[in-house]
């Protein structure tokens, strides 16, 4: 009996085993709720297993040349993350299998890439696109960007870069949308949603990662990667502000910056990181390091080497450590040490696994392998590059409607470095774009004006030296034409990361092309490619119209040429001001009123810059009219609407972006001259007119933030401000 009471337990308990062992983990369980599914893998996971999964290496080669890594490292099936240089999804897919099936717990990895503004379409650097004014189209671009990627293998784009910038001798002033907090703030949620989509989950999404936490732009000097002395006023006020608005869109991770914030650099930063963005915030998403900054805390000074550099930066807030090793090597031993807790690790890896969860990677783990005809540069995505494109560029100046190009001119002189080139018009962080996919201006040119008129070309310089040989060319071209028109800007190089100048000035080479051509005496057109904006003092007086293109990308060609001749109808406004000259900086529209604001100023050049935020012309013409209040006075629990009505009075249809501003003349802390709080972007016929509304919520638009980042709501008077019109009204008690 015993004998048989025995075989029984042992086959049920072999029975039992083998269920066990072919029974799915809860973690595989696609229809398990999410947390759950993490905490049960978290149980399975070992210490060492966490650890790889907090760390981010590379794959393929590194473009960015401030980002040269040593050699390559072989690819550990274990590892969190890759950042991933290589557009081949096969290769993709075989490392991915290699983490699926000869890791214990075959745990995903997220691969990564700086799609900053575009993948192999390259769309408008994200000034440019700022310029727009148009956040649907921004969200298109980056919908295209995702699709792109997402097909190339990667998961997660390290974009958008929400730095409010101020100071153009900062070269990353070309990765953001511009000096403005509201605007960037929009922009910051139309990137989020494109790229993310509805559900992360979906095909062709990927994760959204905002950069670079936080006031990185404020460097001194326009300095790259050094001290920002950002007060806590400025922090709340001016920096956080875009960060919320992405965080609140379902930004999934965030990027922590390389700048020392006030003494604590920003990947060391308790009060960011933790305080603010994941307990104020409630974001669920994990925090990765920018290239090497975790271990830049020892440069920086506040770590005597790697070790507490890493302890530093992981009990700040930084869950994923990009690229230099310290977490993999020295976390183990802190944690053996008792410096950092298990639970502290349980809470990074739990973070990160959320957002692969979230990404379906556990149940979807491949990409599909489509040819390159079929994924990239598709015509509705160079549609969408080209109008982006156009509605970037900005009309600054247009002497005697020197433009649009009339059809009288049968000749046009196309000068400078910039008319046939095709890498730096992509501007910095190009992707994965090539200089063959580039329509060029000239190529443009030609193929707007075939039949129509005759070009006439001369590099006459290259971007900097001072070889003058093509002068003379430049100047023959010119006297055999009817107008002359002047292609000159930046190398890509000279603006992006690492790109700071002492000078936003364009050098003396292409200056003194433009003097030359003087001597034709033929009206001239200066078209402008630039990562920045550019000290036009001099060049601006010499020239008929001016015309700001940024750095337009793929579609540069056709959206150039359609600018100037007419096809399209110029609607870009700056999201940045120019200033006279670099010394003028820092100067931007919402700056705080002087104590005596007639004095104090530069006596050697005017007082104010050369072109405001906001300014842009236009082919046609608008009126603004009938500007009205739903009400006069309002308490602060009402709503209230504002109206203006915008007639086209010109014979070009064109798009009119509004912006309205608010200014508050008196409070208890000093408020700006003016602050951009909505923005509105309407095509109209010519003849016709348009009513743009603004609906004021006054806690949302008329509140400001103090130094501890409360909101405060102040009675008293206040003004609505468009096209320069303001209009008053009052909250009462």
């Amino acid at each position: 009996m015993k004998r048989n009471i025995l075989t029984i337990i042992l086959l049920v308990t072999c029975n039992i085993s083998s269920f066990s062992q072919t029974r799915q983990p809860l973690y595989k369980d696609k229809n398990a709720p999410i947390e759950d599914r993490i905490e049960n893998l978290l149980g399975l996971m070992t210490l060492d297993e966490k650890i790889k999964q907090m760390n981010q290496w590379t794959y393929g080669q590194n473009a960015n040349p401030n980002n040269i890594g040593d050699k390559m490292k072989a690819v550990s099936p274990l590892i969190g993350s890759l950042l991933y240089r290589s557009t081949h999804p096969e290769y993709r897919n075989q490392i991915q299998k290699k983490a699926m099936e000869e890791s214990r717990l075959g745990i995903p990895i997220i691969f990564g890439f700086d799609c900053i503004h575009g993948y192999r379409t390259i769309f408008p650097i994200s000034l440019a696109q700022a310029c727009s004014w148009n956040t649907d189209l921004v969200k298109k671009s980056c919908e295209i960007s995702a699709k792109e990627s997402w097909l190339s293998g990667l998961d997660w784009t390290f974009s958008p870069m929400l730095d409010v910038a101020r100071d153009a001798r900062w070269g990353r002033v070309s990765e953001g949308y511009g000096e403005d907090s509201y605007a960037t703030s929009q922009f910051a949620i139309a990137a989020v949603n494109g790229y993310q989509g509805a559900n992360l989950a979906d095909k062709y999404t990927i994760a959204a990662c905002l950069k670079h936490y936080v006031g990185y732009s404020l460097s001194e000097g326009g300095r790259d990667y050094h001290y920002s002395d950002v007060s806590m006023q400025t922090l709340w006020e001016t920096f956080l502000p875009p960060f919320e608005a992405g965080i609140k869109a379902g930004a999934a991770t965030v990027m922590s910056g390389f700048n020392d914030i006030s003494g604590v650099p920003a990947s060391a930063n308790h009060y960011t990181l933790t305080e603010i963005l994941k307990e104020k915030w409630n974001h669920d998403g994990f925090v990765i390091s920018d290239w090497g900054s975790v271990r830049n805390l020892v440069e920086q000074g506040v770590a005597k080497d790697k070790k507490e550099a890493g302890m530093k930066s992981f009990l700040a807030g930084v869950e994923m450590d990009m690229v230099d090793d310290v977490y993999v090597d020295y976390l183990p031993e802190l944690v053996a040490e008792g410096k950092i807790s298990m639970t502290a690790i349980d809470e990074a890896v739990r973070r990160i696994l959320r957002v692969k969860m979230q990404l379906g990677l556990f149940e979807n783990p491949y990409v599909d392998v489509v040819s390159e005809e079929n994924r990239y540069l598709l015509p509705e995505y160079l549609e969408v590059a080209e109008q982006l494109a156009s509605e970037s560029m900005v009309l600054l100046k247009n002497d005697n409607q020197t433009l649009p190009i009339s059809s009288k001119y049968k000749n046009l002189a196309i000068i400078g470095p910039m008319a046939k080139d095709s890498i730096n018009i992509m501007g910095s962080w190009e992707g994965m774009g090539r200089p063959e996919d580039v329509e060029t201006i000239y190529e443009g040119l030609e193929k707007e004006f075939k039949n129509k008129a005759d070009l006439h070309y001369a590099k006459g310089c290259d971007f900097d030296g001072d070889d003058r040989n093509g002068f003379s060319e430049a100047l023959k071209a010119a006297e055999k034409s009817d107008v002359v028109i002047v292609f000159l800007g930046e190398k890509k190089n000279w603006s992006g990361e690492n790109g700071s100048r002492s000078s936003i000035a364009l050098p003396k080479i292409q200056e003194d092309l433009v003097e030359e051509l003087l001597k034709a005496k033929k009206p001239i057109i200066l078209v402008l490619s630039s990562g920045r904006p550019l000290e036009l003092i001099r060049l601006n007086k010499l020239a008929d119209a001016v015309v700001e293109i940024w750095q337009p990308g793929t579609m540069a060609g056709s959206a150039v040429a359609g600018i100037l001749s007419g096809r399209h109808n110029p609607s870009g406004k700056l999201s940045i001001t120019f200033p006279q000259s670099t010394g003028q900086i820092p100067i931007y529209y919402n700056m705080r009123e002087s104590a005596r604001p007639t004095l104090g100023h530069y006596q050697d050049i005017p007082r104010d810059p050369l072109y405001w935020f906001g300014h842009g012309l236009s082919y046609t013409t608008y009126e603004y009219s009938n500007i009205k209040l739903s009400s006069t006075q309002i308490k602060r629990s009402e709503t209230l609407t504002a109206e203006v009505e915008v007639t086209n009075s010109g014979d070009i249809d064109g798009k009119e972006a509004v912006l309205w501003f608010i200014k508050d003349p008196v409070a208890t802390i000093s408020r700006p001259m003016k602050e951009l709080q909505f923005f509105d972007k309407k095509f109209i016929k010519a003849g016709e007119k348009a009513i743009y509304r603004f609906e004021i919520d006054p806690m949302r638009d008329l509140s400001y933030v103090d130094s501890f980042g409360k909101k405060h709501l102040e009675a008293g008077d206040y003004f609505v401000i468009v096209n320069e019109q303001k209009i008053s009204f009052q909250i009462i008690d």
